[in-house]
């Protein structure tokens, strides 16, 4: 789908320039995973194909390539460098080929008391998850993201310009680092929509920039008051043309330690209805932590707490949710081997009272993950995940509203 994205255009100009300096050296670095599994689920018709099954693999057996990840960097000798990540899915769901993220990124240089400041423009992940920090925004941990994660994965992307501040203790004598950052961004008008009408999903699909997600039945829209919202939603669409702003700070210690805390709002003009697609308000708080607990294992934990509003073009509060999830991950490295364990509780509460359209869910979650290192590059891993979750919308589609799903999964990965 072709996007009207001025940001996209300035970033594709500065970039032809920087490339037509002659004069500036540059250096490609290219890296990839090919991520190949096996699975099983038990349970119903998966997210991907407008079910409210909360894994991306439909029911029953499935071999497919989970993941086929390029990341591309130009580096010049300036500050100036240029990111794209494309990522490819052969899951016999959603067989997709495009981008995930691409843009250009400005690093200072630290100064004598320990200040540096950096800053990227483009289409990029929020510095939120403490769990993705893989090849191409993947997890090192467990083949499935947190429920938390996922949702990131599949709504939230910034598509603007990030400043960055970073205070390093190493050039205080000091054990503490302190960083602060802030982006303005468009594109990302329909955030919202996939918690309330489809609830948390466990996945491992990051969407791309050109992708569409069908929506699962409700009354509402399959005839009802709801009927002109299309039956896909477009994650990254500008519809209102306001900015909307994302702020965190970050403080480490000595390397064992990391806290992570932010505030995102998209600041949209809930009265705009544009292609099949409402706007949404949407805005949440989170915190994390990441700690070093031993030379060996890793604590992960974050939290988000947040709300949405849609309403009609004329004002009329239709959709309002609240929303919040939390996981804690524990994982343990030895020699060759990782063992990890993550539990989840989620949950939409619907405030309002419109008829046919029930969003309200509560769920728990708990996954185990084992990988085992062949090499420098291949690893074969093995996990097991289980989501309990209680959502009215179910009956919409004829399933049960309390619903226990299982996902048991192989792979082979291979990182070059």
């Amino acid at each position: 789908m072709k996007k009207n994205n001025k940001w996209t255009a300035s970033l594709a100009t500065l970039a032809l320039l920087t490339l037509a300096k002659n004069t500036i050296a540059v250096e490609h670095t290219v890296h990839g995973l090919v991520d190949a599994r096996v699975s099983y689920v038990d349970g119903i018709t998966t997210h991907l194909d407008g079910g409210y099954g909360k894994f991306r693999f439909e029911p029953d057996s499935n071999v497919s390539l989970s993941h086929g990840a390029l990341t591309y960097r130009l580096e010049t000798d300036t500050p100036v460098s240029a990111h794209v990540v494309a990522l490819s899915y052969v899951d016999g769901v959603q067989n997709e080929l495009g981008i995930s993220e691409a843009y250009l990124k400005y690093q200072g240089l630290v100064s004598q008391s320990g200040h540096r400041f950096s800053a990227r423009a483009g289409f990029f992940y929020p510095r939120i998850s403490l769990e993705n920090n893989a090849t191409a925004w993947t997890s090192p941990y467990t083949l499935t993201y947190s429920t938390l994660n996922s949702w990131i994965g599949e709504e939230v992307r910034n598509t603007g310009i990030e400043m960055s501040w970073d205070w390093l203790g190493k050039f205080r004598n000091s054990e503490h680092d302190f960083g602060l950052t802030a982006s303005l961004y468009q594109n990302n008008d329909t955030i919202g929509t996939l918690l309330s009408w489809r609830g948390w999903t466990q996945s491992s699909r990051q969407n791309l920039y050109h992708e569409r997600i069908k929506l699962p039945p409700t009354r509402a829209r399959l005839g009802g008051w709801l009927s002109q919202q299309s039956e896909e939603t477009d994650p990254f669409i500008e519809l209102d043309n306001r900015i909307g702003y994302e702020v965190n700070g970050r403080w480490h210690w000595k390397q064992k330690l990391h806290l992570n805390f932010g505030y995102y709002d998209n600041n949209a003009d809930t009265k705009v209805f544009k292609k099949g697609q409402y706007t949404w308000h949407t805005k949440f708080l989170h915190v994390g932590i990441k700690s070093r607990l031993s030379p060996s294992i890793t604590l992960i934990s974050q939290f988000i707490d947040g709300d949405t509003l849609m309403t009609s073009p004329t004002g009329m509060r239709v959709v309002v949710n609240d929303y919040r999830n939390g996981f804690v991950m524990l994982s343990k490295k030895v020699n060759q081997h990782r063992y990890s364990m993550r539990l989840e509780e989620f949950s939409v509460t619907d405030n309002d009272e419109m008829p046919d359209d029930d969003n309200d869910e509560y769920g728990k979650a708990a996954t185990i993950s084992y990988q085992y290192r062949f090499s420098k590059n291949w690893f074969i891993q093995a996990e097991g995940s289980i989501v309990k979750s209680e959502r009215t919308s179910r009956e919409y589609s004829a399933d049960d509203t309390e619903l226990t799903e299982t996902l048991t999964q192989i792979a082979a990965k291979y990182y070059w």
